[in-house]
């Protein structure tokens, strides 16, 4: 299982999109062989950067990390216009022939969405038109296509740049079954181990399966801390990400799991329970964790020495 990070950028640094940018090198420098970037929502106060954009602009600082879209949401630009971005994004990513780019897509959450004026109704249908036009227009093939929500008739034809893998978020059983058939894996949030063994891990393996397609990529994101102080940076989390617990989706797979809140499920410890519990996660099948550090700059140093040590 690889280890990878997940930067969440400060909304109040005040160096911007340099420290976003920052994020990226710093990880790349620690070790990390991947670097997720979430494409924020249009919240007042949030610093909603454009995530491709921005690793467009990453990847020209650094030499080997990949980098990746945790996740880029299918509402906000029809899909021939985000395979034209993630095209030209892996582009400015590639040496040799080859991309260090994979395209994170999901479909957000009905509060963001219906807040932009579209509707949220039959999302996974609009996701599945979706990917249907998306992934032969990253292929540079010929687009003539009309669904019940989506239309699209065109081409995205760019010479050198190679269609970067596309992985989905996802949580209940339909949206997983999409992500086994339609995209190479599957990118979880708040997801507890009990909820990857039970059901993401054996939904979308057999979802692929059956579509034909290799075993997918599952990769859970989590929180990791690594203290002496357990319950402190537990109560660190739940205040810092009780929103989280607000969002329908996630509060369905927290019950699932059979837990209280989004600090219940995140892996927190000294480092010989922080990398027990890792190796639990590979154990069931998930093939890329993708960390996200928490807490002072202590804390961060501490975490992210474990986690690049586990690597080597």
């Amino acid at each position: 299982m690889r280890i990878t990070a997940m930067p969440t950028p400060d909304p109040a640094d005040p160096a911007g999109l340099a420290g976003v940018l920052s994020a990226v090198a710093t990880a790349e420098q620690a070790g990390f062989p991947r670097a997720w970037l979430p494409q924020l929502p249009f919240i007042p106060g949030l610093a909603a950067w454009d995530a491709l954009l921005a690793l467009a602009l990453a990847g020209q600082q650094s030499t080997r990390i990949e980098l990746a879209t945790g996740v880029s949401i299918a509402y906000h630009q029809h899909p021939l216009t985000l395979a034209r971005q993630a095209l030209t994004t892996n582009a400015a990513l590639t040496t040799d022939g080859v991309g260090r780019l994979t395209l994170g897509i999901g479909v957000s959450h009905p509060s963001m969405i219906e807040a932009l004026g579209y509707s949220y109704e039959r999302p996974v249908r609009f996701l599945r038109e979706y990917l249907e036009i998306l992934n032969p227009a990253l292929a540079g093939e010929p687009v003539d296509y009309h669904g019940t929500q989506l239309t699209a008739v065109g081409q995205v034809d760019l010479p050198g740049a190679p269609p970067p893998p596309v992985v989905m978020a996802a949580l209940g059983p339909r949206m997983l079954d999409l992500a086994g058939s339609l995209t190479d894996g599957v990118v979880t949030a708040w997801a507890g181990r009990k909820t990857l063994e039970e059901s993401v891990v054996p939904r979308i393996t057999k979802a692929a399966a059956a579509a034909g397609r290799p075993d997918p990529q599952v990769i859970a994101g989590l929180l990791v801390m690594v203290t002496s102080d357990e319950a402190a940076a537990r109560e660190s989390i739940a205040t810092a990400f009780a929103i989280a617990e607000q969002v329908p989706a996630y509060r369905a797979v927290l019950e699932a799991e059979g837990v209280g809140g989004v600090a219940d499920v995140c892996i927190v410890g000294d480092e010989s329970h922080v990398e027990a519990a890792l190796r639990q996660f590979a154990d069931i099948g998930v093939t890329e964790f993708a960390a996200t550090l928490h807490g002072g700059p202590e804390t961060v140093a501490r975490t992210t020495a474990l986690l690049t040590a586990l690597q080597r």
